[in-house]
């Protein structure tokens, strides 16, 4: 499920952020948004997920504008943001079954996502007394719960533990062999490892970089 973003423009006040960002996902891959603080990436990835409105600009999936049809955006696109959209005072159990039916959360904790991403560890948490990993996990677990074929994730990894992202990269890795698309906003190299292309945000546009490893190169392309 190939999408494409075309000219997509946001300006606040005065200052353009994006001033026409286009770029296209292939399906079963990941593509890696970069850039430097500010620049736009967050801004690109609500926009896409449908939290706030574009300037200009198409979000194109199978040939339908999803920025124009909130329907077809929650049935196709999940989102994850940096930070964590869930009930301080509701356990974990509590917040999946906002997104989930029992039949579905029981079986999803039995042999599939929330399984892996070991949700079932902490089911009966309050969110106020999670880790940091264990409300990313979680966050993820609710945001696709209608296994949307595309994924927007903006920094999903940040400040986490090894083995958490172990967790995460084994699942973004499933989704993208299943045929499915990966929009990864990230400042980690290590993440930069599980992208097929990748692009840097720079004055308001996105530009294709060849990443092979060379760190001193990638940051001097911001």
């Amino acid at each position: 499920m190939e999408i494409k973003i075309n000219g997509i423009k946001k300006k606040y006040g005065k200052k353009e952020v994006l001033k026409g960002v286009s770029l296209s996902v292939p399906s079963g891959k990941c593509v890696g948004i970069l850039g430097g603080n500010g620049c736009g990436k967050s801004t690109l990835l609500s926009i896409l997920a449908g939290i706030q409105p574009a300037d200009g600009g198409e979000f194109l999936c199978n040939g339908k504008n999803l920025l124009a049809s909130s329907k077809e955006r929650s049935k196709l696109v999940g989102y994850i943001p940096q930070g964590t959209p869930l009930i301080d005072e509701l356990t974990a159990r509590d917040n999946l079954s906002l997104w989930y039916t029992k039949e579905a959360m029981e079986k999803e904790l039995r042999d599939g996502v929330l399984k892996m991403l070991g949700v079932d560890e902490f089911l009966n948490v309050a969110v106020s007394k999670m880790s940091g990993g264990m409300k990313k996990r979680l966050s993820i677990g609710c945001a696709v719960a209608s296994k949307p074929p595309i994924l927007l994730l903006d920094e999903a990894m940040a400040a986490l533990d090894i083995a958490c992202k172990q967790k995460i990269f084994t699942y973004i890795k499933g989704h993208v062999a299943n045929g499915g698309t990966v929009l990864l906003v990230t400042h980690d190299v290590m993440e930069l490892e599980l992208c097929d292309e990748w692009y840097i945000i720079k004055d308001g546009v996105a530009t294709p970089f060849k990443y092979e490893g060379d760190t001193e190169l990638l940051i001097r392309s911001f």
